[in-house]
């Protein structure tokens, strides 16, 4: 039993914050690089607007409430996004000083001033005076959140509906700790409460409350609901002992006691989206012996950030690239191996990249101890069709310009109304949209 205590306290300090971020004169220093562009093209690369050279000009001069202050004040997830933003791909990308050195490291300053805020307990806005109206909200991820902090700013009475056991939803269950710790996203709850907006945690649409009530009791529902478990990949032995939920998984090392059933073996994580890096990258720190991912196309197809590739390379992570599992083999209930096959890239398909095709007698065993799934997640359907909402296959249906769904009264943002061939979902324009409903719903109730 010792050697499993100190297995697993090594396991948790594992899941620490890889990343210590800048000192105060590193800050200092890098905050001074910046040219405070004027029609700076980082605003617009942000999805939130944040004014980055105001933000950064604070930091420079001392202001590290101001600075904190301004970028919140954009995103209310703020402080998240400066630790799982693609930054390279987003104001970093657009930093005029890429054609002469090497770009200010917004996201790092950004991590600097939040920090700040955090440790400091600063409460950085006011409530907006009430206006007696109400609004409730379904799903605290990134985008409920962000309506909820708009919509209390503007005077709304702001009830927000969570089905789990904390408020935050992706951010705060999500992300793993090494990247995204629980507090960060907590402070940003606790922001958004002090403005007065009430969350009811444990409370699921359906069983705990019904559609028709939130439709009755208030003046404009926002569903925010994202999105669900990972689908089944319908191959034999698939509810074998070691088949785990890449979601659940993520989940598991967020809420709960670390587990010591990793430490040595054989793990397969099959997907390459950002979820499958962090459950490789998670299976590492839980002590896996060799973690391969496995994925039917190649690493250009992948849907996962460059720094998430990275990442995972560093931490060792084997990566297959054309390799699809079609039997998970077990013995006494238990994974003992994957059998696979390779593919090749043939025709464009309807989505723009080109459809994986089987190479026929390639037919392989890979020993391993569990597999992950992370292929995509499933919808909400059910709760969507309690509200009579149009849907594609769980994929809500709004009018772009408000947000707005086939039923008046409902609004939508998030990953609930995020489809194929919409752009890339990212928590920062998850963000923007559940400010954009805000806004939508204040024209509506006040036209």
């Amino acid at each position: 039993m010792l050697v499993n205590r100190v297995s697993l306290e090594n396991l948790s300090k594992n899941f620490e914050e890889v990343h210590s971020g800048l000192s105060e004169r590193e800050a200092f220093e890098e905050a001074h690089r910046c040219l405070y562009c004027y029609d700076a093209p980082c605003i617009k690369a942000c999805p939130t607007g944040i004014d980055v050279p105001t933000f950064i000009k604070k930091i420079g001069s001392g202001n590290l409430k101001g600075s904190a202050k301004t970028i919140m004040s954009s995103n209310p997830v703020g402080a998240s996004c400066a630790r799982v933003c693609p930054t390279e791909e987003l104001c970093e990308g657009a930093c005029v000083l890429n054609h002469s050195t090497k770009p200010i490291m917004i996201g790092n300053l950004q991590r600097y001033a939040t920090d700040w805020a955090i440790k400091n307990n600063q409460q950085l806005f006011k409530p907006g005076k009430k206006n007696g109206k109400t609004v409730a909200i379904v799903g605290s991820g990134p985008a409920g959140l962000a309506a909820a902090h708009e919509l209390a700013l503007l005077g709304y009475e702001v009830t927000i509906f969570e089905a789990e056991n904390h408020a935050g939803g992706l951010n705060r269950y999500g992300i793993v700790s090494f990247r995204l710790p629980k507090s960060i996203s907590s402070w940003e709850v606790q922001q958004i409460e002090n403005l007065g907006v009430k969350i009811h945690t444990n409370t699921r649409i359906g069983s705990d409350i019904s559609s028709e009530e939130l439709l009755k009791d208030y003046d404009l529902v926002v569903l925010a609901i994202g999105m669900g478990k990972v689908p089944m990949l319908d191959i034999e032995g698939e509810d074998l002992d070691g088949v785990y939920d890449a979601i659940d998984f993520v989940k598991e090392t967020k809420t709960g006691e670390l587990s010591n059933r990793f430490i040595g073996k054989n793990i397969a994580v099959i997907g390459a989206g950002n979820t499958a890096i962090d459950a490789a990258t998670c299976s590492i720190r839980l002590g896996a012996g060799n973690v391969k991912i496995l994925y039917r196309r190649t690493q250009s197809e992948m849907s996962a950030y460059q720094f998430e590739y990275d990442f995972a390379k560093q931490d060792g992570v084997e990566f297959r690239w054309l390799t699809l599992p079609i039997r998970i083999i077990g013995e006494n209930g238990k994974v003992i191996a994957l059998e696979c096959v390779r593919l090749e890239l043939g025709e464009v398909g309807k989505d723009g990249r080109r459809r994986p095709v089987l190479i026929p007698d390639s037919n392989f065993t890979i020993p391993v101890d569990g597999v992950i799934k992370a292929i995509g997640q499933t919808r909400y359907v059910e709760l969507i069709e309690q509200f009579g909402l149009e849907h594609t296959d769980g994929v809500v249906k709004i009018n772009q310009d408000s947000f707005q769904t086939s039923n008046p009264k409902v609004f939508a943002c998030g990953d609930v109304i995020f489809g194929k061939g919409q752009g890339e979902a990212m928590v920062v324009t998850a963000a923007q949209q559940g400010k954009e409903v805000a806004y939508a719903i204040h024209k509506q109730l006040n036209h």
